[in-house]
């Protein structure tokens, strides 16, 4: 093995630099040349690529973002193009293997979350060597105990949950703090946990008007007038629908979710004496410098997934399982969401110390 090549696809999220880097270090160090791809499937598309040395990777440990690019719109098997005028889509997969063996690149890393790997999944399939790296603020990839990304996440929403407290405590208002995560509840129940919310509402457990109403009330009859929130943007209420804040046309994922929390404070201060704030924390999640935890774990993914290219481990995804770097089959992983369990211990957990979940 002489050369590969990484990419990032899909949304952004600290801890990708740390990765690019422990592939190129670990790359270097067994004689492997590692081109870096731009803007993720755009530029195996249209050729868009750079060799990586040792003044790329230098000084992007503690970088948000990705130095390379990222896009979660540009699927090689149904790539958008103007023919005459007129969008269209077409294959151009072909053409991605075609830039890729002119190269003399002999496997590739890609570097993402479910959509991302997915296109990685049928990569593979056309018989070109790859590995995937799992990467999502989410948390939401089976097959892993953890993406690098979700820990930084989880500690921007806690965060911003302690900040919320001193203000809802001041001026005894309800405070709801919506996170994201999709249709995972994952950041939702961790951030609630470590930030000491009052409830905690997910998508995998939907909630009743009333039980919410019914913490509110016992806090205050207990003397206490504040009350904190955390909602993930994908819950919902029992026989309700999802908050949908816009629909995006010509992209793999059209539902963009968010406004389940401005929701939740309208109809509380409709049915409870009481003032409510609604913050939605948003893309704050996703930048900035990752975590030490991230940071770990990304560099972990990184050296792992040159290793599984060396020991010719394809259509491979790098995962953790028992706190171990393992090798899971990368048809595995796609189509699936990892979601909260019900019975999940940071559940019981939560459900011991008094926090409800709205059921």
């Amino acid at each position: 093995m002489k050369t590969i090549a990484v990419l990032t696809g899909g949304g952004d999220c600290p801890g990708l630099n740390a990765v690019i880097r422990a592939v190129y270090k670990t790359a270097h160090s067994n004689g492997i040349e590692v081109y870096g791809v731009k803007n993720g499937f755009k530029g195996l598309v249209e050729d868009d690529l750079s060799v990586l040395g040792p003044e790329s990777v230098s000084g992007i440990l503690p970088r948000g973002g990705t130095i390379l690019g990222t896009t979660n719109r540009d699927n090689p098997f149904k790539y958008q193009c103007i023919d005459q005028g007129e969008l269209v889509y077409k294959d151009m997969s072909r053409q991605v293997l075609f830039n890729l063996k002119q190269r003399d690149i002999e496997a590739l890393i890609v570097i993402g979350g479910d959509g991302t790997l997915k296109i990685a999944s049928k990569i593979a399939e056309l018989g070109f060597p790859v590995v995937g790296v799992p990467k999502s603020i989410d948390n939401d990839l089976p097959k892993t105990e953890r993406t690098f990304g979700f820990d930084t996440a989880v500690s921007i929403a806690t965060e911003a949950l302690d900040r919320l407290h001193t203000t809802a405590e001041s001026h005894h208002r309800v405070m709801i703090l919506e996170v994201m995560g999709r249709y995972a509840g994952w950041i939702a129940l961790h951030s609630g946990i470590a930030g000491g919310a009052d409830c905690i509402i997910i998508p995998e457990i939907p909630f009743k008007w009333d039980s919410i109403i019914e913490k509110i009330k016992l806090r205050q009859q207990k003397g206490t007038l504040f009350s904190i929130i955390v909602v993930a943007e994908g819950a919902k209420p029992i026989n309700g629908d999802l908050s949908v804040a816009r629909i995006v046309n010509n992209c793999p994922e059209t539902i963009r979710l968010g406004g389940i929390s401005d929701k939740i404070a309208h109809e509380l201060e409709n049915l409870l004496p009481v003032e409510c704030r609604s913050t939605v924390l948003g893309h704050l999640q996703r930048g900035g410098s990752p975590t030490a935890y991230d940071r770990v774990l990304a560099t972990r993914y990184g050296e792992a997934a040159v290793n599984a290219i060396i020991n010719k481990k394809f259509k491979t995804m790098v995962a953790l399982q028992n706190n171990e770097i393992v090798s899971v089959n990368l048809i595995d992983v796609v189509g699936t969401p990892y979601l909260v369990p019900t019975t999940h211990d940071l559940i019981t957990t939560g459900r011991s110390l008094g926090i409800s979940f709205g059921d």
